[in-house]
């Protein structure tokens, strides 16, 4: 069983549509998941008793009014019947596939972090979600959707008790996401990406919700703190460091993350060029030739 908990935006105009159309597509799930949706919002309490889902109105925010992860994620750990969690931006629509995903994963490892890679669809209408909707759904969205690159992140599912400390982030403001891939990366926790498995469907919406739109998301206070808090390097974590991939056949399969690429080329260029250097000047060695064995690299 999962417990599925997020932070929506305000309930309304098209985000009213688009996260009605995520929370029902949870609702469809099978096993039905307990969500937990946070925040005081306006029209959070409204949508929460229409569709039928948990709601605590009562978060910590920064002055500006905005909540803070570091409370969400202790009260999910908190509140959640589940032993496992799923935290998910609430505009992001979930099918049948993850749930297998999830006991794929679950039923081989203890402590892991399960990531996926978003497709980008436009939604403009309320979704039905009748029996056997998901056929359809696939014809009509994700064969047509765009793979977002792997530094955007919408899911992320965890044992209770993997994050512990959370710096006190802006949700909905940058780099948040990136910690919690930087955190379990610092602590050797093995990250699944389950992308070649299950579809994780991210509905386009504008930033009207925000003064000034996208631009002034990524100029103003908060999102310069959640960087500082994150630790000053741009995309340095992402999910292109999973340890592990799930295939559609079940199998669970190591991954080389490019950081471990980047080490052993790194290591290359130490050990074969730098330290070689006097004696390939005494021989009249070209380095032309070193940048064919050491690709990306320059003398």
């Amino acid at each position: 069983m999962l417990t599925i908990f997020c932070v929506p935006r305000p309930f309304e105009r098209h985000f009213d549509i688009i996260q009605r159309n995520a929370i029902s597509s949870w609702k469809a799930l099978r096993p039905r998941p307990e969500i937990i949706l946070f925040g005081d919002e306006a029209g959070i309490g409204r949508a929460a008793t229409e569709l039928e889902v948990r709601h605590v109105p009562a978060i910590a925010r920064n002055e500006f009014g905005t909540p803070l992860l570091s409370d969400v994620m202790a009260q999910a750990n908190q509140r959640a019947t589940n032993r496992l969690l799923c935290y998910v931006a609430a505009d992001i629509i979930l099918l049948g596939e993850l749930i297998n995903a999830v006991n794929a994963v679950a039923n081989r490892l203890d402590k892991f972090l399960i990531v996926a890679r978003r497709i980008n669809v436009d939604v403009k209408e309320p979704l039905r979600y009748d029996s056997g909707w998901e056929g359809p759904f696939r014809e009509q969205f994700v064969a047509h959707g765009i793979l977002a690159s792997p530094a955007y992140h919408d899911v992320f599912v965890f044992p209770k008790g993997t994050f512990v400390d959370v710096p006190p982030f802006a949700v909905g403001r940058p780099w948040s996401d990136h910690w919690l891939i930087k955190a379990v990366c610092k602590s050797r926790v093995p990250i699944v990406d389950v992308t070649p498995c299950t579809p994780i469907i991210h509905q386009n919406h504008d930033y009207s919700n925000v003064d000034g739109g996208r631009d002034a998301i990524w100029r103003s206070e908060e999102t310069h703190r959640n960087l500082k808090l994150y630790g000053k390097f741009i995309h340095n974590f992402t999910m292109a460091d999973a340890t592990y991939q799930l295939q559609p056949s079940g199998a669970l399969t190591k991954t080389i993350p490019p950081k471990a690429l980047y080490s052993v080329r790194d290591l290359l260029w130490e050990l074969l060029i730098q330290k070689t250097f006097p004696l390939r000047k005494r021989l009249g060695l070209r380095r032309e030739n070193w940048r064919r064995i050491i690709p990306g690299k320059q003398a």
